[in-house]
C-alpha cells in the first residue's frame, strides 16, 4: 500500500532524521489495518452472501486469534498508540470474543522501559535544573513503564517536602517524542475511521470518524500532564470527606507538561487477591464498594476516571483510630491513580444512564428500551414491539445471574438466544453516541476488575441497591420535573396556532406534500433489483470475455477477469444498506 496523500498524512511533513520512520509508522499501521478489514470482509460479509456462511463460522476463531496475535506483536513493536487501542480491544468482554480479549490483556505489562539518561535529560529540560536539585533522589529503576510515559520512585528535596508536607513521591516523564508518535497514530486511525464510515455495516451503527476524534482529544489530554494533575485535584474535590476514596496529592513546583511529580501511594494492587488477605482485607469484601464508588462517577457526579484498571488502582489499608479512617466501619481506602484518561458524562446522557440502570435492576424490558433511546443508543424512529420481547425473554432467563453462574449456562442455550433475536437486533438503527466510547470503556474494565476480585460476584447485587437509591432520588425530583414539562407544554401551545395558520397557507396554495414511505420503499427496492441485474450481466459478459482472451493475450485474459470481480460485487452487495 503506498502512503496516503491526504493532508494528514505524515509524509507531507518537512524533511528531516525521522520523516522516514514516520512515513513507514504511517504505511504499517495502514497496511495492517486494510489487509485485515479486507478478510473481515470476505469472510462476514461476502462468504455469507453467496451461501458459504458455514465456512465463516468454522474458521472465525482461529481467524480471530491469528488477528489478536498479530495485532499484539504490531502494538509491541510500534508501541505508541496502538497500545492504547490494544487496552481498549482487551476491554471489550462486551462485544469482542475472547480469542481476541485474552490475547491483549497483559499489553501494558509489555511496554519495554526508557533508558534512564534519556528519561533524566527530557526530565532536566523541563524542569530547567539539573535532577539532583530539583529532587533529593530518583530511583533510576521505573517502577513503572507505560505507552506514552514512565514513573519512578524519589523523594523530594527537604526544603519542597516542609512545603508540601510529605517526602516520598512518584516522578512521571513522558516518553521521548511521544508528541510525534502520537500525530503519526492518529493521522493512520483518522484514516481507518474514514474507511470504516464508507463500510454500511459499521457506519449503520456507530460514526467511526466520531469516535476516533474522541479517542484523539482523550490521547492528545494524556500527553499533557498538567491537565492529568488538574484532573486529579478535580477528581479529590469530588470525593471530599468520602472515606473510601484516596487520590494522590500534586507537587506543582515539580510538574510540567511532560512531567508529574505526585506523592507516592503505591499501597496493595486493587487485584492482588493474597496481599489484601495477607493485610486482612477479604478481596470480596472490596468489590462491591468499587463497584458503588463507579457507580458514583458515571450516575452522580458525571466525572468519571475512564481507565480503571487494575494497574490505577490501589487497596490502602487505614490505621484504626486515624482520621483518615472515617468511622471506622471501613479499614482500608481505594486510591486511585493516573487521571489522563477522564471522562465526562452530560447531564442528559447521565439522566438516560440512570433510567437504565433503574429499569434493568426492576427486569423492566420496555423502560430499557425507552432509556437506551434517551441515552441516543437506538433511534426514536426504531420500531421496538420485538427488541422489548427479547428484553422481557433476555430478563426472564439470565435476568440476575451472576458472571460464574453465567459460565454454569450451556453455550449451545446463548446461541439459540443470539440466532432467535439476532435479526431482530441486527434490523433496528443502533447507534453508538460519540461520548460514549469512556463510559463502556469504564464499565467494561469495573465488570473485569469486580470478577477478578469475587468469582462469584453478582453485578446485580451492586445494582439494584443503587438503583433503589436513584429511584428514590428520582421520585424527590419529581414535583420539578413536573414544573418543566408544564413550561414545555406551554411553550408548544404558544407556538400551535402559528404553526395551524402556516399549515392551512400552505393547503391553500397547493404546496402540501403527502409521502407514502412504502410505496417509496417499494419503488426503491425496484430500482435497486434492476442496477444488481444490470451489473450480474456486466460481470457474466466480463468474465466470459476474460476467459475467451486468455488463450490469445495472457495479461489481457487475466485483467478482465479480475475485473469481473467489480460488478459481481455490485450484484451481491447493492440494496443490503436499504433493507430494514
Amino acid at each position: 500500500m503506498t502512503a496516503p496523500s491526504d493532508a494528514t498524512t505524515p509524509a507531507s511533513a518537512p524533511a528531516n532524521p525521522g520523516a522516514g520512520v514516520t512515513r513507514a509508522r504511517y504505511r504499517r499501521i495502514l497496511r495492517f489495518a486494510g489487509w485485515n478489514l479486507a478478510v473481515t470482509w470476505w469472510y462476514e460479509l461476502f462468504l455469507p452472501r453467496i451461501g458459504l456462511a458455514r465456512v465463516a463460522e468454522r474458521t472465525r476463531s482461529k481467524r480471530m486469534r491469528r488477528f489478536a496475535k498479530r495485532f499484539h506483536g504490531l502494538a509491541i513493536e510500534l508501541g505508541g498508540l496502538m497500545i492504547k487501542v490494544g487496552q481498549f480491544m482487551s476491554s471489550r468482554l462486551d462485544v469482542l470474543p475472547p480469542e481476541i480479549t485474552a490475547e491483549l490483556e497483559g499489553l501494558q505489562d509489555e511496554v519495554p522501559a526508557v533508558p534512564f539518561g534519556e528519561i533524566r535529560a527530557l526530565a532536566e529540560a523541563e524542569l530547567g535544573v539539573p535532577l539532583e536539585r530539583a529532587f533529593a533522589y530518583v530511583d533510576p529503576t521505573p517502577v513503572a513503564a507505560a505507552s506514552l510515559g514512565q514513573a519512578h520512585r524519589g523523594r523530594l528535596a527537604p526544603e519542597t517536602a516542609a512545603e508540601v508536607g510529605f517526602n516520598e513521591i512518584v516522578v512521571k516523564v513522558q516518553r521521548p517524542g511521544i508528541d510525534a508518535i502520537v500525530d503519526v497514530d492518529l493521522a493512520a486511525l483518522r484514516r481507518v475511521g474514514r474507511w470504516l464510515s464508507h463500510v454500511r455495516l459499521v457506519s449503520d451503527r456507530v460514526d467511526a470518524p466520531a469516535l476516533v476524534e474522541e479517542f484523539a482529544a482523550t490521547s492528545l489530554h494524556e500527553i499533557d500532564y498538567v491537565h492529568e494533575a488538574g484532573n486529579a485535584e478535580r477528581f479529590e474535590a469530588d470525593f471530599s470527606g468520602d472515606a473510601r476514596v484516596a487520590v494522590p496529592s500534586v507537587v506543582w513546583e515539580r510538574t510540567t507538561r511532560r512531567v508529574l511529580t505526585l506523592a507516592d501511594v503505591t499501597a496493595i494492587k486493587i487485584t492482588d487477591a493474597e496481599a489484601l488477605r495477607a493485610a486482612g482485607i477479604d478481596p470480596a469484601a472490596v468489590a462491591p464498594v468499587f463497584a458503588t464508588v463507579m457507580f458514583d462517577q458515571l450516575f452522580t457526579s458525571g466525572y468519571f476516571h475512564a481507565d480503571p484498571h487494575p494497574g490505577n488502582i490501589f487497596v490502602t489499608p487505614v490505621a484504626p483510630g486515624t482520621p483518615a479512617a472515617g468511622d471506622g466501619s471501613q479499614p482500608w481506602k481505594l486510591t486511585f491513580i493516573d487521571f489522563g484518561m477522564m471522562g465526562e458524562v452530560p447531564a442528559g446522557i447521565r439522566r438516560g444512564l440512570r433510567k437504565l440502570l433503574i429499569a434493568a435492576a426492576g427486569r423492566d424490558g420496555k423502560g430499557l428500551v425507552d432509556a437506551m433511546r434517551d441515552v441516543g443508543v437506538l433511534l426514536p424512529t426504531a420500531d421496538t414491539t420485538e427488541l422489548e420481547r427479547a428484553m422481557a425473554h433476555l430478563f426472564a432467563r439470565f435476568g440476575g445471574m451472576g458472571f460464574a453462574e453465567l459460565r454454569e449456562v450451556n453455550p449451545r442455550e446463548f446461541r439459540d438466544f443470539a440466532n432467535e433475536f439476532g435479526d431482530v437486533v441486527r434490523s433496528l438503527p443502533f447507534q453508538l453516541p460519540e461520548n460514549f466510547l469512556l463510559i463502556v470503556r469504564a464499565m467494561s474494565l469495573t465488570s473485569g476488575v469486580c470478577s477478578a476480585l469475587d468469582p462469584s460476584f453478582n453485578l446485580w447485587d451492586s445494582v439494584e441497591p443503587y438503583a433503589a437509591q436513584l429511584l428514590r432520588e428520582e421520585r424527590g425530583n419529581v414535583a420539578g420535573d413536573f414544573g418543566r414539562e408544564a413550561l414545555e407544554i406551554l411553550g408548544v401551545l404558544s407556538r400551535l396556532p402559528r404553526r395551524v395558520d402556516a399549515l392551512v397557507t400552505q393547503i391553500s396554495d397547493g404546496k402540501l406534500e403527502v409521502t407514502n414511505p412504502r410505496l417509496e420503499k417499494a419503488a426503491l427496492r425496484l430500482e435497486k433489483t434492476g442496477r444488481r441485474l444490470v451489473a450480474a450481466l456486466v460481470f457474466g459478459a466480463v468474465l466470459v470475455s476474460g476467459a475467451l482472451v486468455r488463450g490469445e493475450d495472457a495479461g489481457l485474459g487475466n485483467v478482465l477477469m479480475v475485473g469481473s470481480l467489480v460488478p459481481l460485487g455490485f450484484a451481491v452487495f447493492a440494496g443490503r444498506g436499504g433493507r430494514r
